[in-house]
């Protein structure tokens, strides 16, 4: 049972993209548009059975588009189990091992806390399923159960309103790569129209994909890094983002992001559908806001002061550095296997130093799978070199 639900939710999830184009980006996020469903619903209209969300007696939407079932099955994604333990305060490493050892004990759990509170209304976002004329609802796949407060802010609409802001503030950028998880989207920006000198921070540095040398191509070029979530797994934020050119290696500054968080009031029962005004206001705000941020990211004085400050740090040698990794590792929780991805991109790119570890933390992001982790270890990268600068 646990291979064949693991299955059907891989076939069922939605469809995500490491390193796609803007394009493809695009084409999907509006392909999951017309699949999307969102329904506040009580706690009495949701029930688990085999592992599934299963919603009853909730009103369709008719609009002038056609009727807009909800009553149906949902198959959760590892994201809206996180969800559930959350609402429902059941631990979300119990949960999951029911998941894995025991469904129907899973359904008496999750039941057993909805009863308890049967008027409690969340939030459920959900993707339909596909079925033809005159055939009965298919299996759908639940994304993220939620505050019934929780603010839409979908991708597709935050990127675009985005894209505004970057065109109104007439900067020369280019899309470079775009992520989409069933937790985030990630869309990195980059200007090599500005580009500052960083000798001192790469002094000595070869890109561990092609031996090419920092000496010889010491630029690092502004850019920032797009996200959003559409499942509470964080605010839509533009993050400041310098990019290595001669390995392409990004290096995000969290302390001075732009955010956006989504948090509204609370919403009648039933399908959610923004009004065109609430819709158009919240659109403007984001494209004002990105405007803004980015007339600051892609300044030359904000990245040659940022790369000052980095080479403050990036210059201390390091006697031993096997044990400068374990401790930077360590104090930053990095697991073991990135540990030794890490060590090995350290030992490749010959910078023996503490920018060195920064550096072998953002090469070793460039080769993860996993966007969510990749992101993850690149935000690491600045702390890294404070953690190795300050431990030698």
């Amino acid at each position: 049972m646990t291979q064949q639900f693991a299955e059907r939710a891989a076939n069922l999830a939605p469809t995500g993209a490491r390193n796609a184009d803007l394009t493809d980006l695009v084409g999907i996020l509006e392909d999951q548009n017309r699949r999307k469903l969102d329904v506040i619903a009580p706690a009495s209209a949701l029930r688990f059975r085999e592992g599934n969300v299963h919603v009853e007696g909730v009103e369709s939407l008719i609009t002038e588009d056609g009727v807009t079932d909800v009553d149906g099955i949902y198959r959760p994604t590892a994201v809206a189990d996180e969800g559930i333990a959350d609402k429902l305060r059941i631990p979300l490493a119990y949960l999951r091992r029911m998941r894995t050892e025991n469904v129907p004990l899973l359904d008496e759990n999750v039941n057993a806390w909805l009863r308890q509170e049967p008027q409690r209304r969340f939030m459920l976002r959900a993707f339909r399923g596909d079925s033809g004329p005159g055939m009965p609802p298919a299996e759908g796949v639940a994304r993220a159960l939620l505050s019934d407060s929780y603010k839409l802010m979908d991708n597709l609409d935050m990127l675009l309103a985005a894209l505004d802001g970057v065109r109104q503030s007439g900067h020369p950028t280019r899309v470079t790569g775009c992520d989409l998880t069933d937790r985030r989207m990630y869309v990195r920006v980059e200007s090599e129209a500005v580009a500052v000198q960083a000798r001192e921070l790469l002094r000595g540095y070869r890109s561990p994909f092609d031996g090419r040398s920092g000496d010889e191509l010491p630029m690092i070029s502004a850019g920032f890094v797009i996200t959003n979530s559409e499942v509470g797994s964080g605010a839509y934020t533009i993050t400041p983002r310098a990019v290595v050119q001669v390995c392409r290696n990004g290096l995000t500054e969290a302390k001075d992001v732009m955010r956006a968080v989504h948090l509204g009031g609370r919403q009648d029962e039933g399908v959610v559908s923004w009004s065109g005004q609430t819709q158009r206001k919240t659109l403007e705000l984001i494209t004002s806001k990105t405007a803004d941020a980015v007339c600051t990211f892609l300044s030359r004085e904000y990245v040659e002061a940022k790369v000052r400050q980095m080479e403050a740090a990036a210059g201390r040698p390091l006697a031993e550095p096997t044990r400068t990794i374990e401790h930077v590792t360590k104090t930053l929780s990095i697991g073991a296997e990135a540990k030794d991805m890490i060590l090995s991109h350290f030992v490749r790119g010959g910078q023996m130093t503490a920018g060195g570890v920064m550096q072998a933390i953002t090469s070793t992001a460039q080769t993860l799978t996993d966007a969510d982790q990749a992101a993850a270890l690149e935000a690491l990268a600045l702390p890294a070199l404070t953690a190795a600068a300050a431990h030698g």
